[in-house]
């Protein structure tokens, strides 16, 4: 009896063994073909069924060649299903911050999507021809609209105030053509090009201009935008509030010197790393803030007791500031001063904002620490 019981659990055992990960693999397979099933066809994605609008103005479907352009710019932004999972997440960290400076503008919400097409929403991000940040200026055309573009800062990269830029350049723009789908084919290609293709086409009609290639595609990507980000699910994007990146928070300080401070002061004033400082304000160049006032975002919660830590690492840095530097001699080189004080060159080239092939001369003043 003893040894029948044991053969049967002995059975049983080779029986789950083998039959368990079958079934747990069934399971998985299940869900995968689940998940599966909710992507659409991309044929699905493009029987639009209702009507489209974009900055208000209705999108004439029924004509095909806009029909066909749309959908185009709309299967490539869908086949690109990483991409647009990004765009998805960090709209969760900057949405809020540019659709309440949208409203304050009195534009439309529908333009939020504009830096997701020019940047996919990332400070960084440069172009060919010399554009840069969120919106994507160019430095002239962000001097115009007051940013802020020189060798310390460049606000550009800040999406407070490029958004604030954006709109008012958007809202000239619209003045002057008329239309919001003009306005961003005039952003994307610039006034001068536009104003000369209508005048030579007779034609202020958008759907009927003839563009460059880029600028026909523009307004339709974001058109595409807009209809992912409204009808997430619908094109297959299943995302959690908790898989979208953290929402932007911060306290301001503000500051204001007579000559170039280091950054690092500030970010061990508030505690944080150097790199937190540089997240978080994407416009500051280099190691140093120049002269005069400027205001620096930390993490929401250090600016308690900021001023004093503060005023502390500041006072001890300027006790040192004035006698740790160097006269350059006649016959002397970047790399022999570093030696000389023990340093590496990259520190003395970012303490002294000078580039690898950068120029010395006698008489120079170098800061060595």
């Amino acid at each position: 009896m003893q040894y029948k019981s044991l053969c049967n659990a002995i059975f049983i055992s080779i029986v789950y063994f083998f039959l368990f990960p079958l079934i747990c693999l069934g399971t998985e397979q299940i869900k995968y073909q689940t998940a599966q099933q909710d992507v659409p066809s991309l044929m699905e994605s493009i029987r639009f069924k209702n009507e489209i609008h974009y900055c208000d103005i209705k999108i004439p479907l029924d004509h095909q060649e806009i029909k066909e352009r749309l959908e185009k710019e709309l299967l490539l932004a869908l086949w690109d299903r990483p991409q647009v999972i990004l765009w998805i997440k960090r709209s969760a960290r900057y949405f809020p911050h540019v659709e309440h400076i949208l409203k304050q503008h009195g534009l439309p919400l529908d333009l939020k999507y504009v830096p997701v097409i020019e940047s996919a929403l990332r400070p960084h991000a440069g172009s060919s021809k010399g554009a840069v940040g969120y919106w994507q200026f160019l430095k002239s055309t962000g001097r115009r609209y007051g940013l802020r573009i020189d060798s310390k800062v460049d606000e550009r990269r800040n999406i407070f105030k490029s958004t604030h830029a954006a709109c008012k350049y958007i809202k000239a723009l619209n003045v002057q053509f008329g239309s919001y789908l003009l306005a961003l084919s005039a952003y994307n290609m610039g006034e001068y090009g536009l104003e000369g293709e209508i005048e030579i086409q007779k034609n202020d009609n958008f759907f009927s201009l003839y563009l460059p290639l880029e600028t026909q595609r523009y307004v339709f990507k974001l058109i595409s935008a807009k209809l992912i980000f409204e009808n997430q699910e619908r094109y297959g994007f299943y995302l959690k509030k908790s898989d979208l990146y953290p929402g932007f928070t911060f306290d301001k300080v503000n500051f204001k010197s007579d000559f170039k401070m280091p950054i690092a002061l500030i970010a061990r004033a508030a505690g944080i790393p150097f790199k937190t400082i540089k997240d978080y304000n994407p416009e500051l160049r280099g190691h140093f803030l120049g002269k005069g006032d400027i205001q620096i975002l930390i993490p929401k919660g250090k600016a308690k007791g900021f001023k004093e830590r503060f005023t502390a690492h500041y006072q001890n840095w300027e006790k040192t500031y004035n006698t740790k530097f160097h006269i350059v001699k006649q016959g002397e080189s970047l790399i022999g001063i570093a030696k000389a004080y023990k340093i590496s060159l990259f520190s003395l080239l970012k303490l002294n904002d000078l580039s690898a092939n950068g120029m010395i001369h006698p008489g120079d003043r170098l800061t060595i620490e």
